[in-house]
């Protein structure tokens, strides 16, 4: 297996369900921890809804709820999965020093809209779980923004999902350093307050391939499959630009840690795609990788680092970037439409989720 760690990036798994914590096959995290280097975990609600939704592990547990409503289940049995993750991962968590370790548990995404909503799920998660390597996980929303920065300044770390674009990545930067303002005014540290932006990657490419190949001409083609590597180095791009800030060596100089770029939705879609192309071309220091399994055994068993350094390519993925629009792709327009559907999708699979419980516990 290639090592991505040594180019600063760190492997998290995009998978969790109770057989995975206490397991003890290949596929378990014990085995993922010790022979595939995972170190961390993230989750979201289709996640969720297929760990709970299939199978019998949860069965006895959701039948001794009984009488409860089915969102006071489902929170029980998420965050009692992530707190026994966190309790996994606090090794790591500590040898690390805070950096990895961490596992994610995201806000009811119906309330991706509701920043006060937001922020008292954020807190109430936080508290629960009573984890020091849990992350919260909050859509960014615009109206999740302002939600990000509140839970930082009370010092819950944050795990910002479904950002599409470099543009929504900035400000979602510039919420987080806000929030560590407002804990410095309030007095208190920020060493301990971590953050991972989740840049979802694969959609893009699927999003704009699309469109791609109802133009004709060889020029379009030659772009097939490379929107979404271009969006992330841009990305990167951007983050560099921030590390470089006034605004955050100020943060710096009191202890704070830069939040750190997360590349998830990094399961390739297309079968005409090498199926590790959204981990190896995305190796970069200061960065995070979440796959699912099959991309993860994909990465052990032919994983090959990308011959060219993503700090290298700028200039050519703004280039990408700017033949797109001279085709009218409107990178823009896409992002905003794939951040309505992440939400939307996440909001059915909660539903259902709700819905898979409910019949159970009746």
């Amino acid at each position: 297996m290639i090592d991505i760690a040594s180019g600063g990036t760190s492997i998290w798994l995009d998978d969790l369900s109770r057989s995975k914590i206490s397991g003890t096959d290949s596929h378990s995290l014990p085995q993922r921890i010790a022979l595939c280097g995972v170190v961390g975990v993230t989750t979201n609600p289709s996640i969720f809804n297929a760990a709970i939704s299939k199978g019998s592990e949860y069965s006895a547990d959701i039948a001794s709820m009984r009488g409860q409503s089915s969102e006071e289940i489902v929170k029980k049995l998420t965050t009692d999965d992530v707190r026994q993750a966190c309790d996994l991962f606090l090794p790591i968590y500590t040898q690390s020093q805070g950096i990895d370790g961490r596992v994610s548990i995201e806000v009811d995404p119906r309330s991706a809209h509701q920043t006060q909503v937001t922020v008292a799920e954020g807190l109430e998660l936080w508290k629960i779980v009573d984890r020091p390597n849990v992350m919260i996980k909050v859509p960014a929303t615009l109206e999740g923004l302002p939600a990000i920065t509140a839970l930082i300044a009370e010092g819950v770390s944050v795990n910002v999902t479904l950002i599409f674009s470099a543009e929504r990545y900035g400000q979602v930067v510039d919420a987080f350093m806000a929030g560590l303002e407002s804990r410095l005014a309030a007095g208190k540290e920020i060493a301990n307050v971590t953050s991972v932006a989740s840049l979802f990657v694969s959609r893009i490419d699927t999003a704009i391939d699309a469109l791609i190949k109802s133009h004709e001409s060889p020029t379009a083609k030659n772009l097939l499959g490379k929107a979404a590597i271009a969006n992330a180095v841009l990305a990167y791009e951007l983050y560099e630009g921030k590390l470089d800030s006034q605004r955050w060596r100020e943060l710096q100089s009191q202890g704070a840690r830069m939040q750190r770029l997360l590349w998830a939705s990094t399961g390739v879609k297309d079968p005409d795609y090498l199926d590790t192309r959204y981990v190896v071309e995305l190796v970069a220091p200061n960065t995070v990788n979440t796959m699912p399994q099959a991309t993860l055994d994909a990465l052990v068993d032919h994983g090959s680092l990308h011959p060219v350094e993503l700090t290298t390519r700028y200039s050519e993925a703004a280039e990408t970037i700017a033949s797109l629009s001279k085709l009218g792709i409107s990178l823009p327009v896409i992002t905003h439409e794939l951040e309505v559907d992440g939400v939307l999708k996440f909001e059915q699979a909660w539903n259902e989720l709700l819905a898979n419980v409910e019949k159970a516990a009746s």
